[in-house]
């Protein structure tokens, strides 16, 4: 089967050979050359094979390179244990507990090596009451690594010393047919790990693969599943998310397949709200156009941008409760982060950023006397202004307050005294005193 797609693919006849259950593809099929292949992650290929031990790229670098995009990075996998590999490598490190893996070190490189493992077997799985798997930790060999793993596309194993392929599951033919195709009964392996759902959405909008029929169906009935997830978890996920390069159409993969409700208040409400949507989207799409840059981008605003309807809605509340609008902005930040807290435990390290950029944001709107002046020496004015310009471009403020903040940041300051519009604060100091002592003089009167 595998042979006549190749055929009908390539147009030619295809020599493949099977060992096993598995397909191994030559060079003169898939045409991925080692020099594709980073030269530490070559080295560390080598120096375990020198060693006698099986050694492999796998997963998402040989199903990028198979799609011509370049790798994040190179992952390798071995029969050997870890350490074994710290015996090979003397620049290497084994990290983690639940799962061992080695770090090899190669100047500003770091190759991740880890030992096959085996899929642990429903019969002796260990469990939670949702069927997620608790502990998925021990070695195997390549076949058994192929079947853990969860898409046909992932499940790639390529050596480069011989430049084949290694493929168990017919990956090779779905990465040519574009789809995304789950290993195994996908309930059950979403079951497993309810994270794959969304796995199976942000890589099927960052691959622009189309996810195959069984894969997608179990979704919307399972996706309650993902309350039981780890905060940490579903923070992780969610980072390589909006940090794919694809933000914007996953988010838009993801409300179409109903999976966003919890993920961050912003994909439960602002997406209902037209400013809000807009803003979100905006600020997506920023943050996409910003990776392919390949420019640097911080989550702080990221997550700042995607709770800022949030906050706004908030803020109002308090202000309409009769608080004054400093002290309301304040309750309404702490009221947003310790409800996502609840949801998506985002760093506290975040906090102290994202609520600059936001208490920033009002002071945008003061132009007169030194106030525009201390907000440009702010340490967060940068950002803060990417941010203005954001809420700008979304309709939410007069695009001329983005306007004035762009030439007043580069002026000169003869121009800058010119732009300068009157302090509403003094005017109103000046009303207050001299109403208090319009009353002081009434009183010395009477």
């Amino acid at each position: 089967m595998i042979k006549k797609l190749f055929k009908r693919i390539f147009g030619k006849s295809v020599r493949t050979r099977i060992e096993g259950k598995c397909h191994i593809i030559p060079f003169d099929v898939h045409g991925v050359s080692r020099d594709g292949i980073s030269p530490a992650a070559r080295r560390v290929t080598d120096g375990l094979q020198a060693a006698g031990y099986a050694a492999f790229v796998v997963g998402g670098a040989v199903r990028d390179l198979l799609l011509s995009r370049h790798p994040k990075d190179f992952d390798i996998a071995t029969d050997a244990t870890p350490e074994e590999v710290r015996r090979v490598f003397r620049r290497s490190r084994i990290i983690g507990r639940r799962f061992r893996l080695v770090h090899v070190l190669f100047g500003e490189e770091t190759v991740e090596t880890s030992t096959f493992r085996r899929k642990i077997e429903s019969e002796e799985a260990e469990t939670d009451e949702h069927g997620r798997l608790l502990r998925d930790n021990e070695f195997g060999d390549q076949e058994q690594d192929a079947a853990r793993r969860d898409f046909t596309a992932n499940a790639l194993f390529y050596d480069p010393s011989s430049q084949e392929i290694y493929d168990y599951h017919n990956g090779y033919a779905d990465i040519c047919a574009n789809t995304l195709r789950m290993i195994g009964d996908p309930a059950v392996r979403y079951r497993e790990d309810p994270v794959r759902m969304l796995r199976a959405v942000r890589l099927s909008a960052k691959l622009g693969m189309k996810l195959e029929a069984a894969t997608a169906a179990p979704i919307a009935k399972m996706k309650d599943l993902l309350g039981n997830v780890p905060q940490a978890r579903l923070l992780d996920e969610m980072l390589k998310l909006l940090l794919s390069g694809h933000a914007l159409e996953c988010v838009k993969k993801l409300r179409s397949m109903d999976l966003h409700h919890g993920m961050l208040p912003m994909l439960d409400v602002i997406l209902k709200q037209p400013l809000g949507e807009k803003f979100v989207m905006l600020a997506l799409q920023n943050t996409d156009q910003r990776i392919r840059d390949e420019k640097s981008v911080s989550p702080a605003f990221l997550f700042a941008a995607l709770l800022w309807h949030d906050v706004l809605s908030a803020w109002k509340m308090h202000q309409d409760a009769g608080e004054r609008p400093v002290a309301a902005l304040h309750a309404a930040m702490d009221e947003v982060l310790d409800r996502q807290q609840a949801q998506i435990a985002i760093p506290r390290r975040y906090d102290a950023i994202m609520k600059d950029l936001w208490l920033l944001q009002p002071r945008f709107g003061q132009r007169g006397g030194q106030r525009p002046f201390r907000l440009l020496s702010q340490p967060h004015f940068r950002a803060a202004y990417d941010f203005l310009l954001l809420r700008c471009e979304s309709g939410e403020v007069d695009s001329q307050l983005g306007l004035w903040w762009d030439e007043f940041q580069d002026a000169t300051d003869e121009r800058r005294a010119e732009m300068l519009l009157p302090d509403e604060g003094v005017k109103k100091r000046r009303r207050r005193k001299k109403s208090g002592m319009t009353v002081q003089a009434e009183l010395s009167t009477e």
